[in-house]
């Protein structure tokens, strides 16, 4: 998929503000307000833009504690239901299928110690080919970030 610099330069300013209008999207990149709507459908139909979305401060909002959980499950044939599950727990924010020692990782945000303990014991782990879970809690977080840079030029044919 060939995206151009312009395709470039309109991802990264909407990665930094999603919030930036196409009148000011389309003055930084010199083009029409209505090139960068069409430019911005496009990216969103191939599915470059898949989503917007407001960052928030989780602890605010009563998610006190951050924890990545390693996943083994005994045989590739439970991963279907495994992530069918997975898929529907409001806390996990991130599921991964993973090489190595686990199976998956997930990114898990939950009030505290308690709802990650139900989490683990009342759900996790009674989810069939679920073999071990291996959890670390975060104490402090210094980067968090869902921006991805954006290359300058992309080969024609990539």
């Amino acid at each position: 998929m060939f995206l151009d610099e312009l395709d470039h330069r309109i991802i990264d300013m909407l990665q930094r503000d999603g919030r930036a209008t196409q009148l000011e999207l389309s003055r930084a990149v010199k083009l029409s307000q209505p090139a960068v709507a069409e430019r911005i459908r496009k990216l969103e139909e191939r599915g470059v833009i898949t989503g917007y979305s407001a960052r928030v401060d989780a602890a605010k909002l009563g998610k006190d504690i951050t924890a990545f959980i390693g996943v083994s499950i005994e045989h590739p044939k439970y991963f279907d239901e495994f992530l069918q599950k997975v898929l529907l727990l409001p806390d996990v924010l991130e599921c991964h299928r993973v090489a190595g020692q686990d199976s998956y990782l997930l990114k898990v945000k939950t009030a505290n110690t308690r709802s990650l303990d139900s989490l683990l014991v009342g759900t996790l782990r009674t989810i069939a080919g679920v073999t071990r879970t291996q959890t670390t809690i975060v104490l402090t977080s210094m980067k968090e970030d869902t921006h991805v840079r954006v290359p300058p030029d992309t080969p024609k044919g990539a």
